[in-house]
């Protein structure tokens, strides 16, 4: 089945120019060596039409709430005393070599007796169930937050490569409550809130939080898997499954953009992988991307004619897709030193509202590091409809040459 006809998007050329610019990379800037790709509309000539997706998934990526929900054995991985001075004797090299958090690397943060687990549970990740939890990860009370911040980001490495999640080049975010206005959906980040996130995928192939301080009340987290979905969708819905693998669907970029770049992604909800060139044969998975906040925050542009408003069709298709995964959603509580990892290509995510202590307390407000991780199609990651799939920190939020940054609090 050859892909939809469409505009003909970037030419090689343009591919080309792009490549070598994300190769272009001062080190003095990106002490890694690699720079974030960004946020980028797909290659229009490779999303697939709705006749060529599967019409029902079977396999590790679908899966039941009570498939886990009473088996923690299953996807909670409980750090040993010797794992745990594995990564306290790692971190406080790293620090002792004066280098900065962004320039960690699974060269200089050794885990000689936990990479062949970690490797694993990055394979369940991406080819599995989607999401793993490592409860009390990391000691954070005992080890405060700078030592806490090295080890989370050396583990974070053995995962995937760190990528910038804005425009301010945070390739160590923080999930936290700033005070401000989340009613400006076209311009705040929903994380800087205390609002619900509905469910969605983030700008790269994995997720990861590590919890370092709870709310009063609420700020679960929840998690579904997007082919259990889809298959709901086929029997009950199929004319909204569609509609989700129409390229039709505008993406707010709310300012986090490079000169010359759209401040919005015309793109699909779901895609198919694209194929692999090494064995034809392969399967082509569904993928989904998605975020709400971002589709819904883009009246400015509809009221002044620059793209299309929501259509009644769009509007169904987003409250079905919110309520379908609330139907199938596994809920789990992040406890102080866990570590969550999540992955962005099978699986969406949400967050409930939340309260923090009050101010007086004595208790700290909600604090999560995050870290957006990249795992490129030539090491194992899925076969994206992007220019930057093969690249190693493709995706992500990259502004020109905004330089990562690692801070301990959010800004």
């Amino acid at each position: 089945m050859a892909p939809i006809a469409l505009d003909a998007g970037l030419s090689p050329e343009s591919v080309q120019s792009l490549k070598t610019r994300v190769k272009t990379v001062d080190p003095v800037l990106f002490p890694d060596g690699l720079k974030t790709s960004g946020q980028h509309p797909p290659l229009y000539d490779q999303i697939r039409p709705y006749s060529a997706f599967p019409k029902h998934i079977e396999g590790p990526t679908v899966w039941r709430p009570e498939d886990y929900s009473n088996n923690p054995e299953r996807w909670v991985h409980q750090f040993s005393a010797a794992e745990i001075e594995e990564i306290s004797r790692a971190a406080d090299n790293f620090i002792t070599s004066g280098l900065p958090i962004t320039g960690i690397t699974k060269e200089n943060f050794s885990l000689p007796s936990l990479e062949s687990n970690l490797a694993a549970m990055r394979r369940e990740l991406l080819n599995g169930k989607g999401f793993m939890l490592f409860r009390k990860g990391v000691p954070v009370s005992e080890w405060g937050n700078f030592k806490s911040a090295v080890a989370y980001f050396g583990l974070g490495v053995h995962i995937g490569y760190p990528i910038s999640q804005n425009r301010n080049g945070h390739i160590l975010g923080h999930v936290q409550s700033l005070n401000v206005d989340g009613t400006k959906i076209d311009s705040v980040r929903i994380y800087k809130t205390t609002a619900r996130q509905d469910f969605h995928a983030d700008e790269c192939d994995i997720v990861g939080l590590l919890c370092l301080a709870r709310a009063e009340f609420g700020g679960e987290s929840d998690v579904a898997s997007i082919h259990h979905v889809w298959n709901i969708l086929q029997v009950e819905r199929p004319d909204i499954a569609e509609l989700l693998t129409q390229p039709v669907w505008y993406f707010d970029r709310k300012g986090e953009t490079s000169d010359g770049e759209e401040p919005y992604i015309r793109g699909a909800v779901f895609y198919l992988e694209t194929p692999d060139p090494a064995n034809p044969e392969r399967e082509q998975r569904v993928y989904c991307k998605w975020d709400p906040y971002y589709v819904r925050s883009l009246q400015r542009f509809s009221d002044a004619g620059i793209i299309p408003p929501l259509s009644a069709a769009q509007e169904e298709a987003i409250t079905l897709l919110e309520a379908t995964c609330e139907r199938v959603k596994l809920h789990m509580i992040l406890e102080v030193g866990d570590i969550q990892f999540v992955a962005n290509s099978h699986t969406l995510h949400a967050r409930t509202a939340y309260t923090d202590y009050a101010p007086g307390s004595g208790m700290p407000r909600r604090h999560l590091m995050r870290l957006w991780l990249s795992v490129p199609q030539g090491e194992g990651g899925w076969r994206l409809p992007y220019w930057d799939a093969d690249e190693k920190k493709r995706g992500g939020i990259q502004v020109d040459d905004t330089a990562p940054v690692a801070r301990l609090e959010g800004d």
